[in-house]
């Protein structure tokens, strides 16, 4: 397939938005739980809000993978019509729900509305936040949705089989989480430095997960056994048959929007600059990082993994080879 930077900005940076999110709720549900310091409702105020910047980058990315970008405020509604069957409606319905969980979860932290909603108390004091952790435990479900939703519009395509796998949603949830972590990571550094290991350790722990998980699937595609030959593609059974012609002689759409067109050795390189960057590279600047609480070092590792996962992106669009180009094999 062919590589579409809209969409892969849009599905790496709602990734960073939504780990980002889950990294501040698991702060603020760790800290009532007494196993870290409690921070201040402005700590997650603000972090919510990069979160909701992130979410919104990517939406302003998808913009440009529309015909008429127009169409995004006019008809936008049209799309969400088909959410009983399309994971790309259902995505149309999470994305906006999960900003708007977010930017409520920033608000009633900045403002402090923390209204006693179950009663709770603890040595007799009453458990404050109840009301912010209700939404933010709305806004985890939003973003392991949307996570899914994400992930399943590729793995529900069955012909092309590198996508058609639960690694494909493992994937999007793993390596956003990871990228969401590491930018919490950053952001402690500067804000409340006694969560950077809670949150660089998590980061660090998720990346190796992220390698282990993506390196599954590059296994996994490697040994795929194809569906679609020649033979079965023209209905002819013969043992061998070449093609010599696409059968016109200029480029269409096919030919451009379901292949890279790049050589097995630029695939080869993409391959191994996306798993030095986006996994290798930042668990080393982690862990130091980590080590000596370094903000400078954090954010290098958190840049350092973002354009990995840029380069991941187009990897994995990339490699999905469309049954249709066996049509376009000779030029």
């Amino acid at each position: 397939m062919h590589p579409t930077f809209s969409v892969i900005f849009l599905t790496t940076l709602i990734g960073v938005g939504q780990g980002l999110f889950l990294a501040l709720f698991s702060a603020q549900a760790y800290g009532m739980a007494k196993l870290l310091p409690q921070q201040d409702g402005s700590f997650f105020a603000v972090g919510s809000f990069i979160a909701l910047l992130f979410l919104l980058g990517g939406l302003f990315a998808a913009v440009f993978h529309l015909g008429k970008p127009s169409y995004m405020f006019t008809r936008a509604w049209r799309g969400m019509t088909q959410w009983r069957t399309s994971w790309l409606s259902r995505e149309l319905i999470a994305m906006p729900a999960m900003m708007g969980l977010t930017f409520l979860y920033g608000v009633f932290h900045w403002f402090g509305w923390d209204a006693n909603l179950y009663g709770w108390e603890v040595n007799g004091a009453l458990v404050s936040g109840q009301l912010s952790l209700t939404v933010g435990i709305l806004g985890v479900v939003g973003a392991l949705g949307l996570f899914v939703c994400t992930g399943m519009i590729y793995a529900a395509i069955k012909f092309l089989q590198e996508w058609s796998s639960p690694l494909t949603v493992v994937n999007y949830f793993v390596l956003g989480t990871a990228s969401g972590f590491s930018c919490a990571a950053v952001y402690a550094a500067y804000r409340a430095p006694e969560l950077t290991h809670f949150f660089g350790g998590w980061a660090i722990a998720l990346t190796v997960v992220g390698l282990l998980t993506r390196a599954a699937s590059l296994l996994r595609n490697a040994r795929i056994k194809y569906k679609s030959t020649v033979q079965t593609a023209i209905g002819v059974r013969h043992t061998k048959v070449q093609q010599k012609a696409m059968g016109f002689m200029g480029g269409s759409y096919n030919t451009r929007d379901y292949n890279h067109g790049k050589s097995f050795s630029f695939l080869k390189s993409v391959k191994w600059i996306f798993l030095l960057l986006a996994f290798v590279v930042p668990a080393i600047l982690l862990s130091i990082g980590v080590a000596n609480t370094d903000g400078n070092l954090l954010l290098l590792a958190f840049m350092t993994q973002y354009v990995g996962l840029l380069f991941e992106r187009w990897f994995f669009f990339a490699q999905a080879n469309h049954p249709q180009n066996l049509y376009y094999q000779t030029i």
